[in-house]
Order: structure tokens, then sequence, then C-alpha cells
């Protein structure tokens, strides 16, 4: 394992949990020129927010530039992003570089690791935490069906593999970015197609 399966992705993430405007009832998400922008209201009053962008060409921000980094970064954006930007406390961003795990295997004779341990990748489908459940479910299901914990690490490792790859081939595929004028064009004509195809694969059982 090691640093050696850690790879950066070239994005670098900011990510807090602030109040949140009575306008955000939903998901919602802002894309600007190489900039993304997601609200998501988590209940209490509050929203939490995730924004990327090239790490090339956003210098990751130390201590007291944190804020003003983002500020400057989305200072372009409408409503709700103001609103939210002016609730933040001095310390409540953190940002970091993403970056993903690759792991030719996932079991070291006792010793297996699932969820961003064994697969993490960029965040942009969401399927960080439901690949976790889906790995507790069927290392559960391999436990009770093998003879012993090596053949139900086998058997985990060879019934998750494709999947997990599928995510990260297709987080791959959505990390290139279009130019923003075709990207929109494309979105507004065939956003809500794009968005059920990318994820129907995932409906199928595990």
């Amino acid at each position: 394992m090691g640093g050696r399966n850690v790879r950066p992705v070239g994005q670098l993430a900011w990510r807090f949990v602030t109040e949140c405007p009575p306008e955000v009832t939903t998901w919602t998400v802002l894309l600007g020129r190489l900039v993304t922008f997601l609200a998501v209201p988590i209940g209490g009053g509050q929203v939490y927010c995730y924004c990327d962008a090239p790490s090339a060409r956003v210098p990751r921000p130390l201590g007291d530039e944190v804020r003003g980094a983002l500020a400057e970064l989305l200072s372009g954006f409408a409503a709700p992003v103001p609103a939210i930007l002016d609730s933040l406390g001095p310390d409540a961003v953190h940002v970091a570089p993403i970056e993903e795990v690759t792991l030719d295997r996932c079991s070291w004779g006792s010793v297996l690791l699932v969820g961003d341990a064994a697969h993490a990748t960029s965040p942009n489908m969401a399927e960080g935490a439901a690949m976790a459940l889906e790995d507790g479910l069927i290392l559960a299901e391999c436990l009770a069906t093998e003879g012993n914990v090596a053949q139900a690490a086998a058997t985990f490792h060879a019934r998750r593999r494709p999947r997990t790859h599928w995510v990260y081939t297709q987080t791959h595929r959505r990390d290139r970015t279009l130019p923003a004028v075709l990207r929109n064009l494309v979105l507004r004509r065939w956003g809500r197609h794009i968005f059920h195809a990318n994820y129907r694969p995932l409906l199928e059982p595990a």
C-alpha cells in the first residue's frame, strides 16, 4: 500500500458546512468556467457545500488565505453563493487536493480494505458512501457463504472489482470537463438524460 497508491487528480476542493439559505431546498449545483459549486441541505438549517477547481489554476491557499481564495474563485457566481460565503466563520472551510486510491488488491491475509481505503475516487459521482455500504453488504455475504476468510476475501474482490472499476472509469470521464459554452449547450439539451444514463448501471444489484 502506501503513498504510491494515492494519485492526485488535478483538482483542489473546498468543503464546509454553514447556514442554509432559504432558497436552497434541494441538491443544487452551479457550474462556472472550470469551477463547480455544490450545495446540499443536510437538515437543522445547515447546508453542506463543495467547490472544486483545477489545481494548476488555483494554488492551494493556507491559513487566513483560504476564505479569501474561495471568495475570489466564486466572485462571479449568482445567488445563493454570496449569501453562503457571507455566513462562513473564520475557520469553517477545509481545503485540500482531491486524490484517488487505486489498489490491485484489497486483502492481505486476514486484513481487508473497503470503501475509500480501497477505492477512493474524485467525488463527482458522489458514490463514496454508496460503494462503502455495498462493500459491507457483499463482504457479509462472502463471509457467510465461503469456508474461510481467505476465500471470502478472494470472492469479495472478484465481485466488487468490476463495479468499483466502472465507477473509476465513469469518474475519470466526468473529470474531463468540456469548454463552458459547449457544456452549457449539452446540459440544457440532454442534461437529464445524461444524468440518468450515468447512474443507470448502478441500479442493478451489486
